[in-house]
């Protein structure tokens, strides 16, 4: 099994195309400002559930990365909202669409972080 075997990394990597897409039709002035937020923040959340796969075998490294990917997908509802509050994201459907979805992601890295935890409890 690798990283890219994870429901939850697959997941992340989707969004995070979508994100990059959405933000390239952004108002020029957004693209460089929270569109480049948005852009990291986004590619981040798959790229320490990566990062943390690769450390699986030390639990406490797995946890960290997990953490700072549940962190950088709440970081990514954030930009999202800044957009779309800010009407440089207009498409309502489209940013309830990615709000759901980063909300479900958020969750999901949460319950696999704790499932990692438990599992590293049992094994002591």
């Amino acid at each position: 099994m690798n990283y890219r075997d994870l429901e939850i990394y697959k997941l992340a990597f989707k969004l995070a195309v979508e994100i990059h897409n959405i933000t390239l039709k952004l108002p020029k002035f957004e693209l460089f400002e929270e569109g480049s937020q948005i852009r990291r923040s986004s590619k981040s959340v798959g790229a320490n559930i990566v990062e943390g796969f690769g450390k699986r075998s030390h639990k406490k490294d797995f946890l960290r990365s997990l953490t700072i990917s549940h962190a950088v997908c709440d970081e990514t509802i954030y930009h999202l909202d800044i957009l779309f509050a800010t009407k440089s994201l207009i498409d309502k459907e489209k940013y309830n669409y990615l709000n759901s979805e980063y909300i479900k992601r958020s969750k999901m890295i949460y319950n696999f972080s704790q499932s990692v935890l438990k599992q590293h409890i049992s094994d002591k």
